[in-house]
């Protein structure tokens, strides 16, 4: 079978039902709060958001010993013809013909025919397929470095050509990265189907008891896949389990299916169950064919539902076991979006703090990253807040920001890691005062240092914490524009690991050309979340670093760099919390 997904644990991770904390990262295409600044600014088409499901077909192998591990990763051309990533597939271990589970998510809009959210051009679709070597498979999979795998072909359409087939799929012949394919380097099949913007989701946990066993030293270490059976034929996997290993009798974490993933509680849905092994080539248990509807009635009832073996060799007749398939649990749920939260009254506050530090270069210094040209032309800090103030003020309902400094030496010699850019007023208002406190600090303030995140984190989770303990429908955003060189990486830690319970986000925009691995720590986008030097480990991943360099470069607009976690980190705190829309 071979069909098992590699992301953190070489495969054992769960894959496709984990929505219900709103940590889902399928795909970048489609983001509520891009797409609402855009709509409040009358800058968007009508469009509508699609799914793409992916499978290949006799790709090369590139694997001495085994057959090629592949990933696909899908792109959109952009306006200055470069391609953008939208999102990768898992890795399919030790598989030429691999059918994905991770779907990619993407915008299309219908009057100008093209994938993405550009206006007025026709804009192609690109998809990629690399076979990730075994040493990766421990890695996130938008960790890997690309040109680090094997590449195992290419093949682009526009989404029209999909959307408009009659079972909205299409299968297009991979080829070299010159355009041509001198072999035959296998296909890839993309099917679009429209997103369902029903909030309806169903939260199950499976339990199995009496498992065959596939091993000879040991147990099975079992997992579930589940399809949807689709009416043009055929299956589509929707999602798979974690591995629970060495276990004939075990109990799953639970799985959260939406309506986009099942379609109805009638449809029909395959579940199977697998013995893993670290080869790729999985065993296959025995499977049953059940609906939500029924499985709705298992848990009801308490009843187990028989696991069929799969039919070997010229028997075609199916061997029914004594294992059986249980739902412990069974819960229906509302899964509210972002912009229902948001349009309900949650209120976003934004607070901001801007690193004074030395190694930002004397003020004096044309060089200098805070340097105040003459002329008007604004530096590195100017440009970012002027570029990231017209978006944070867009969804801070009073305009008005708690505005910090920090690594600055005062007047009277002392160094401050955090004040108030306009000295005695804690806040400014809009981005006007933020820009004009930021002038008048750069002249009572020395730069000094070091580089401490902690305090302004500390003095943030302090005002997020207070607006909790009121009951208060706010969540809290710090935004810390730095040059990238932070002294206290430990303590800054601690001090997210404590904010992580709070209603709050932090993020942190680069200036200048430093390196910034530090804060690629602190964004934890390698999948392990941060852990305090007393080892408590992060509620949740409440970071979010963006160089400004990328923005400016064209690799990312300013707006989707800015708002890309911030639905998901939101949505993770209040579901978490079951909170739902004030109007609710």
């Amino acid at each position: 079978m071979g069909n098992c997904c590699s992301d953190v644990k070489g495969g054992q991770q769960a894959v496709g039902g984990a929505g219900g904390d709103g940590s889902s990262t399928a795909g970048t295409g489609h983001n509520d709060a891009v797409d609402y600044f855009f709509r409040a600014k009358g800058e968007v088409a009508l469009f509508t958001p699609i799914e793409l499901s992916l499978s290949a077909s006799k790709l090369c192998d590139r694997d001495y010993i085994s057959k090629s591990d592949p990933m696909a990763v899908v792109y959109m051309k952009r306006r200055d013809g470069k391609l953008e990533e939208l999102g990768r597939t898992e890795v399919i271990m030790n598989n030429l013909d691999p059918t994905w589970i991770q779907k990619i998510n993407v915008t299309y809009q219908f009057e100008i025919v093209q994938i993405g959210c550009f206006l007025n051009e026709v804009i192609i679709s690109s998809f990629r397929v690399y076979d990730v070597d075994t040493e990766y498979h421990t890695i996130p999979v938008k960790m890997l470095k690309l040109e680090h795998q094997d590449f195992l072909g290419e093949a682009s359409c526009v989404v029209s050509e999909i959307v408009t087939k009659r079972d909205r799929s299409l299968t297009l012949n991979l080829h070299s990265r010159d355009g041509h394919s001198s072999r035959n380097l296998g296909t890839l099949t993309v099917r679009a189907e429209e997103t369902v913007a029903l909030r309806n989701v169903v939260e199950i946990t499976f339990r199995s008891s009496d498992l065959v066993n596939k091993d000879l030293f040991s147990k099975s270490d079992p997992f579930l896949r589940i399809s949807r059976i689709v009416e043009t034929g055929g299956s589509i996997p929707i999602c798979k389990t974690e591995v629970v290993n060495n276990n004939l009798n075990p109990t799953w974490k639970p799985l959260c299916l939406t309506m986009q993933q099942f379609v109805s509680k009638e449809t029909p849905l395959v579940i199977e169950c697998f013995d893993f092994n670290s080869s790729g080539n999985h065993l296959m248990i025995g499977k049953l064919q059940k609906s939500v509807a029924e499985l709705e009635n298992l848990y009801q009832s308490r009843a187990g539902a028989k696991i069929i073996a799969p039919s070997s060799g010229f028997r075609h007749h199916e061997k029914v076991l004594r294992s059986e398939l249980f739902v412990e649990r069974y819960v229906e749920k509302q899964l509210y979006s972002f912009l229902d939260y948001i349009s309900s009254g949650f209120e976003l506050s934004f607070m901001v703090a801007v690193d004074f530090t030395a190694s930002n270069g004397n003020p004096r210094s044309p060089d200098s990253l805070h340097y105040i040209d003459p002329l008007g032309r604004l530096n590195a800090y100017q440009q970012a807040i002027m570029e990231v103030g017209e978006v944070i003020q867009f969804y801070d309902s009073d305009r008005r920001f708690p505005a910090w400094g920090f690594g600055g030496r005062a007047h009277n010699g002392s160094v401050s890691h955090c004040f108030n850019l306009n000295g005695s007023l804690p806040e400014v208002e809009g981005v006007e005062g933020i820009m004009a406190a930021y002038t008048s600090a750069l002249h009572n303030v020395t730069l000094a240092g070091p580089t401490l995140f902690g305090q302004v984190i500390n003095k943030a989770a302090d005002i997020a914490g207070h607006s909790l303990s009121c009951h208060q429908a706010k969540y809290y955003i710090l935004l810390i524009i730095t040059d990238g060189v932070v002294s206290d990486l430990q303590e800054t830690i601690n001090s997210v690991v404590r904010a992580s319970d709070l209603p709050l986000s932090i993020l942190i925009i680069g200036v200048g050309g430093a390196n910034f691995k530090s804060m690629e720590v602190l964004d934890a986008d390698n999948g392990r979340r941060l852990e305090s030097s007393t080892g408590r480990i992060a509620t949740r991943d409440i970071v979010q670093f963006v160089p400004m360099r990328e923005v400016h470069g064209g690799q990312i607009s300013v707006v989707q760099a800015l708002l890309e976690e911030l639905p998901s980190q939101f949505l993770t705190y209040v579901r978490s919390r079951d909170m739902k829309p004030l109007n609710v």
